[in-house]
């Protein structure tokens, strides 16, 4: 039976933190936890959950996936906690290292989740920062090799903000060798460095591409994704960016010029007519909740990684 290995990094701050065989074999993993055939025995390990943003998905799913491991969760809201009263990072990562196993941190800038990784004699999981999202790409790479079984000649569109999502599938396509294609208004790149790093990891230098025509970059796509154009902590520039994403939304003509069976991806929260429309979320391609599921069983063969 399949066994988790040790991963070579004691944190899992970005998708760079893995290598390509280490990304294989959590996907290969978080398969056989969602089919049921393999077993890891968690008891007694603790997960502490920093949420510094909202969260749906990513709180619930390493929730549940630590309770079947047989280990459990605790919450430390920010707001009812030292945290939010403005104790140094350095110290709760301290104390807490001294009561759970790992720490999963959901929070704005990269720097702080760092912070509490340099600190820490514990695992430290990137929840989400600004910068990436790294176990959100784990299940997004996992729902594409359910569809297509592996990853040879499977192209990823990107459409929308350069964001912390962006830059994750880039950097874990760069280990994947799959070829990415980001789309988005000019002056929404996603970061120059993770792009940096992208092609020095890419074997084949045309296998990412970043461009300002969707059009272009859907033509040949396997993968449509999209993501909401204002991040959370963006709300004051939500309708300045409703205007300058305009043509940047996942429709049906968009669609049609794709493979003709490619597929949809969302990580959620969706708004329909935005980035995506409801024709388009709620059609046969849509691989949405498979791809929410997927957080789950993803996060099991990581947490599995990083407590054996």
């Amino acid at each position: 039976m399949l066994k988790p290995n040790k991963l070579a990094n004691n944190n899992f701050l970005s998708s760079l933190d893995l290598s390509t065989d280490e990304v294989f074999h959590i996907l290969d993993l978080a398969n056989n936890f969602k089919n049921k055939k393999i077993s890891v025995d968690l008891k007694n390990k603790v997960l502490g959950l920093i949420f510094e943003k909202s969260s749906t998905r990513t709180r619930v799913s390493f929730q549940v996936a630590m309770s079947r491991l047989g280990g459990t969760t605790i919450d430390l809201d920010p707001t009812t906690s030292q945290i939010g009263r403005g104790e140094p990072i350095k110290d709760t990562a301290r104390v807490l290292s001294r009561y759970c196993d790992a720490i999963a941190i959901r929070t704005f800038d990269h720097s702080n989740l760092e912070e509490y990784a340099k600190w820490s004699t514990k695992p430290v999981i990137n929840a989400l920062t600004d910068l990436e999202h790294p176990c959100q790409a784990l299940a997004d790479f996992l729902t594409i090799h359910e569809e297509f079984l592996d990853f040879k000649d499977v192209v990823l569109t990107f459409i929308g903000d350069g964001n912390n999502v962006a830059n994750s599938l880039i950097l874990c396509g760069a280990l994947l060798g799959v070829e990415v294609r980001i789309a988005c208004p000019r002056g929404y790149e996603p970061n120059s460095l993770v792009v940096k790093k992208a092609y020095e990891i890419y074997k084949n230098k045309d296998l990412l591409k970043i461009t300002n025509d969707p059009n272009t970059a859907v033509c040949g796509a396997n993968v449509l994704y999209t993501d909401v154009w204002s991040s959370m902590g963006q709300e004051d520039k939500k309708e300045e960016k409703d205007k300058i994403f305009s043509g940047f939304s996942i429709d049906n003509d968009l669609v049609s010029k794709a493979e003709k069976e490619a597929i949809i991806l969302h990580c959620l929260p969706a708004y329909r007519s935005k980035e995506i429309t409801d024709e388009v979320f709620e059609s046969k391609r849509n691989r949405i909740f498979d791809q929410a599921e997927n957080r789950l069983h993803a996060q099991q063969a990581l947490l599995s990684c990083l407590l054996i």
